[in-house]
């Protein structure tokens, strides 16, 4: 169970914790992490599971797992400083947190060495790595692949699962192998095709878009490792985590700071005599988060079509003001009573082109919404809901532009700027998204685009209320977004 001790500025967290890790992607850590949640929650544990990176995907299946919102750590796109303190806020109240990795263990950012790799993040939360490793066509070399993980770096391999072993001779052989380096096997796992999660163009599919079959491949993954890995050995290695000296996130304080340092940047601009924002109006978003009268209602997409989005995006626009409510564009054929706002994230619009087409009412009320000058925030597969048309197929028609599918895949952080100012932020505002697409938009960019960064043209747009990008942010990271979003609401 998490505690929190005084003592100390920062407060003492004690979470039984474990990082999931591997060599590469594709051997096992998603099958592990969310087999742990899984079987764990069964035992009558609670549990919260998180992802390290900026993977949307995995978080479902965590969810799925342990009845509580899945979420990502990602150095890159919220900050070291936040890593820990997102942590604890999703941690509050469970007895155990499993964290997947991603790709290689000491796989980061291209060009800044481990920063924001597994490695990284199991540093920065102080937690003991249960490392996962195929063992497919592999005997006593196993040994050298630990040893080298171990010794590369300062990441503190606690145990290994051995994945898609074929054979009690195979299983043998490796644990002899992991015995001559030291490494304690925590668990077998053999070849099991019941547990595959069926993959396309992006990756795995969402679990929200499977909805029976995901459950039975969560509840056959939990099965799997039920069967074949020693929780209470894994427990153990949780329990070794020590205690963190941490505050938890808060939205409503992170909503607060933001505020206030946004109020210290209008004085000093003020006071060097720069005047006020001259973003049209749309720069005076940013002040507080006082909200006179009723709470503005912000609608977010989601369903199966738009699944992409972080947990903290909905609680900062709550603890900044907003009633926060949901629409889903394959079933809802009018936005929710009140809406004066609209979120859309990230998703597979091309995969429910026809569907999305056919809700000809929940486009006017889209198309309506955005005339009137409402805000609307919209990233990657929202961008393309709100172009004229996607692959041929009608769409909302709130931006002059076509989107279709391509053989090419886009994908990488990005450290960009805004070019023009929006309802998000002031022109000059500089932010690390990320990108992940195999679609384009023609044009790439409207008469006032939304951000510009090194080695491309500026892309996006913004146009009245409208912030459409493809540019994946996390608002953990910047908070004042929300308070902008929902003064322009309130407007």
């Amino acid at each position: 169970m998490v505690r929190r001790e005084e003592g100390s500025a920062a407060g003492v967290l004690r979470v039984p914790r474990i990082v999931v890790a591997a060599a590469a992607s594709g051997h096992g850590k998603t099958t592990v992490a969310t087999g742990l949640l899984a079987a764990l929650t069964a035992r009558g544990m609670t549990a919260a599971g998180f992802k390290v990176g900026p993977d949307y995907i995995d978080p479902t299946y965590h969810s799925l797992a342990c009845g509580r919102p899945g979420r990502n750590l990602d150095p890159s796109l919220v900050g070291e400083d936040l890593v820990a303190p997102l942590f604890a806020h999703g941690a509050t109240g469970v007895q155990v947190a499993v964290v997947e990795g991603v790709m290689g263990l000491y796989d980061g950012r291209s060009g800044e060495g481990d920063f924001g790799s597994t490695a990284h993040v199991a540093r920065l939360l102080d937690a003991p790595v249960v490392f996962v490793v195929d063992a497919t066509g592999q005997g006593r070399s196993v040994a050298a692949l630990l040893h080298g993980f171990r010794s590369f770096g300062s990441a503190r391999l606690a145990g290994v699962v051995l994945n898609r072993v074929g054979s009690d001779r195979h299983e043998e052989i490796l644990r002899e192998a992991c015995e001559e380096v030291g490494t304690p096997v925590l668990g077998v796992l053999r070849r099991a095709g019941a547990v595959a999660v069926p993959s396309r163009h992006l990756g795995l599919v969402p679990a929200a878009e499977r909805s029976g079959a995901a459950v039975d491949a969560v509840r056959a993954m939990g099965a799997l490792v039920e069967d074949g890995v020693d929780l209470g050995e894994v427990l153990a290695v949780a329990h070794s985590a020590p205690p963190l000296a941490v505050t938890p996130w808060s939205a409503a304080d992170a909503v607060r700071d933001a505020a206030e340092a946004a109020g210290a940047r209008r004085a000093g601009a003020r006071a060097a005599g720069a005047g006020e924002s001259s973003a049209g109006g749309i720069g005076a978003a940013a002040p507080g988060t006082d909200v006179a009268g009723d709470r503005p209602v912000i609608a977010v997409a989601g369903g199966p079509a738009f699944t992409f989005g972080y947990a903290e995006q909905a609680e900062l626009l709550r603890a900044a003001g907003a009633e926060v409510v949901h629409v889903d564009p394959l079933r809802d054929e009018a936005l929710p009573r009140g809406t004066a706002g609209l979120v859309v994230g990230g998703g597979f619009p091309e995969v429910y082109g026809d569907e999305l087409a056919a809700n000809k009412p929940l486009r006017d009320a889209v198309r309506g919404l955005a005339a009137a000058g409402g805000p609307v925030a919209a990233e990657c597969a929202g961008l393309l809901w709100l172009a004229r048309s996607l692959d041929g197929r009608e769409m909302c028609g709130v931006l002059d532009a076509e989107a279709v599918m391509t053989e090419r895949l886009t994908l990488g952080y990005r450290d960009a700027v805004a070019v023009s100012g929006s309802v998000l932020a002031d022109a000059g505002t500089r932010v690390t998204g990320h990108e992940f697409h195999r679609t384009a938009v023609a044009p790439e960019a409207g008469p006032s685009p939304a951000w510009a960064w090194r080695g491309r043209p500026a892309e996006g747009f913004v146009q009245g209320g409208v912030h459409a990008s493809y540019l994946h942010l996390h608002w953990a990271g910047h908070p004042g977004f929300a308070s902008r979003m929902v003064r322009a609401a309130c407007a």
